[in-house]
């Protein structure tokens, strides 16, 4: 592999995923201490990233399975997900104790929770990748995709990595709870709003 290409890769991963961060850190505080919960985050987080990069592929090669204009209906995803954590949080909250009988049941978010976030948050990811995969040729899209795979796990260990700071696990642990909706829902709305769907 040519290491300009791998530099160029690993730059196009980090500036079009630096959020995706901040969301695994949250799935991570929420699935802390549940067994499973880390496999179950990492496989969502490839699940959503392997998604993406076939879209983008097959969009290079001239093929669409999303029409352009649906894209920003994706923001939808995440808006369920943040409404349904909202309602949870807020049903937790009203029953007291529950909280923690609740989560344990839950066992953590699924791994098509978080596949589903990250597919969402990655459309404009594809934009991106369309113009660039459709110049590398199929030896650079092959070294991109590579690449962009080895950081997925980078990314899930900087994601655990922050979730288990104790300052910033503290944080999550009596925050997280909040956040964790109000970031998934503000997700949803920036592309939806991004993408003038319903006339935002």
């Amino acid at each position: 592999m040519d290491l300009g290409i791998i530099g160029q890769a690993a730059g196009l991963f980090a500036v079009t995923n630096i959020d995706d961060i901040l969301v695994l850190a949250l799935f991570f505080a929420q699935g802390a201490g549940q067994p499973g919960s880390n496999t179950r985050i990492a496989l969502g987080q490839y699940l959503g990233f392997a998604a993406i990069l076939a879209v983008a592929v097959a969009a290079a090669f001239g093929a669409t399975f999303l029409p352009e204009a649906a894209i920003p209906y994706l923001g939808l995803l995440p808006l369920a997900l943040g409404l349904k954590a909202a309602w949870q949080a807020w049903k937790d909250h009203c029953d007291g104790s529950g909280n923690e009988e609740e989560q344990a049941r839950e066992g953590g978010p699924s791994s098509l929770e978080v596949a589903a976030v990250t597919f969402a948050n990655g459309g404009d990811n594809i934009g991106v990748y369309v113009p660039v995969f459709a110049t590398a040729g199929i030896g650079g899209m092959s070294a991109y995709a590579v690449v962009f795979l080895v950081l997925v796990a980078v990314w899930c260990f900087a994601g655990k990595f922050f979730a288990t700071r104790p300052v910033v696990a503290k944080a999550l642990a009596r925050w997280g709870h909040i956040l964790l909706p109000v970031v998934l829902v503000a997700i949803g709305l920036l592309i939806l709003v991004e993408g003038g769907v319903f006339g935002l």
